[in-house]
């Protein structure tokens, strides 16, 4: 099979190239930067200059494929700059969508995310779930404007289109600032976890495959929900405590006093620039948050099987050790 891949240079969408090419299949990936994606031509990729912004220059690249993956979108939580967010996670999916249906490809795969639902409240909720606002970050708002006001309204009017919705993706190399903590966490220079905070984590090779399989099996007009265990970020750091050996955060502040901090930051943000892991927006997302989804109906009728947190902690903190070069646990 012939596919179409947006977001091709980024983490999950890496591993799909990967997955896609080495079960035979043809890909077919848009990529703002030839240099930046020299990786994906040696594992055999063709490679079609475009963006998701510019419809027309995906044209090429579309044309006369079976199935589309459109995982491209701007991820940046606590950043100053969010001009280009609802440019790119917005209109840049309704550009995909509207031409996958002008060119009449049979089947297409969009990437959403369970921050469409925001905090959850500590429930484990399933794709019948809505949440309208307000939203924690400009991440969630954007997204939630694309799931909501762009792909479900074309599925309903015919486009042959499935919803995936991952939680927490994590794995060796992850560039968000969830693989960025676990790097300061190795390097003794984490020193705080937020008390409550839990996400569903799922390793980026098991959403990766969850992607194929949603492709092979996936029903059309439908949503899966492809996120891992549910795991606070105190058990997540414990769990590599006992993994590595190295000690995990032991301070724990509380929701309410994140939620004071975020405040002063908006006050502070406001006239001076902050790094972005300290803007009012990131201390927002981990105030004792939860963002918790059942994976049951992903795991029923796609064959989704995500690794427990253990086996793929094991897998990055050695992976990740390795590259620092720091001493290996002694099972290793």
């Amino acid at each position: 099979m012939r596919y179409f891949l947006t977001g091709a240079t980024g983490f999950i969408g890496g591993h799909v190239v990967r997955q896609l090419i080495a079960d035979g299949h043809q890909v077919k990936a848009l990529v703002r930067s030839l240099s930046k994606a020299e990786g994906l031509a040696r594992l055999g990729a063709g490679l079609y200059l475009g963006d998701i912004v510019d419809k027309k220059s995906m044209c090429k690249a579309m044309e006369g494929t079976d199935g589309i993956f459109h995982l491209a979108a701007w991820y940046k939580v606590g950043a100053r700059d969010r001009s280009q967010a609802e440019t790119i996670n917005v209109e840049g999916t309704r550009n995909v969508l509207e031409l996958m249906a002008e060119l009449e490809i049979p089947k297409g795969l969009y990437t959403s995310t369970l921050a469409v639902f925001s905090d959850t409240g500590g429930r484990l909720v399933d794709e019948s779930y809505r949440n309208n606002g307000p939203w924690l970050s400009e991440y969630d708002r954007t997204k939630w404007l694309a799931h909501y006001n762009v792909v479900l309204p074309m599925i309903e009017r015919g486009l042959p289109l499935i919803i995936l919705q991952p939680g927490v993706v994590y794995g060796p190399d992850d560039p968000s600032p969830i693989g960025e903590a676990i790097r300061q966490y190795l390097r003794g220079r984490l020193l705080v976890l937020p008390q409550k905070t839990a996400f569903c984590w799922a390793h980026v090779a098991d959403t990766a495959r969850g992607h194929l399989l949603a492709m092979e099996r996936g029903q059309v007009g439908e949503s899966y929900i492809i996120a891992g265990p549910r795991h606070t970020f105190q058990e997540t750091f414990e769990i590599a405590e006992r993994i590595t050996g190295i000690e995990a955060p032991r301070l724990h502040p509380s929701p309410a006093t994140l939620k004071v901090l975020a405040a002063v930051m908006r006050v502070i943000g406001a006239v001076v620039p902050l790094p972005d892991a300290y803007t009012a927006e990131s201390l927002r997302v981990v105030a004792g948050v939860t963002y918790l989804g059942d994976n049951t109906k992903a795991r029923r009728e796609l064959g989704f099987q995500p690794r427990s947190l253990v086996e793929g902690l094991q897998e990055t903190l050695v992976y990740e050790m390795k590259k620092l070069g720091l001493p290996l646990p002694r099972n290793q």
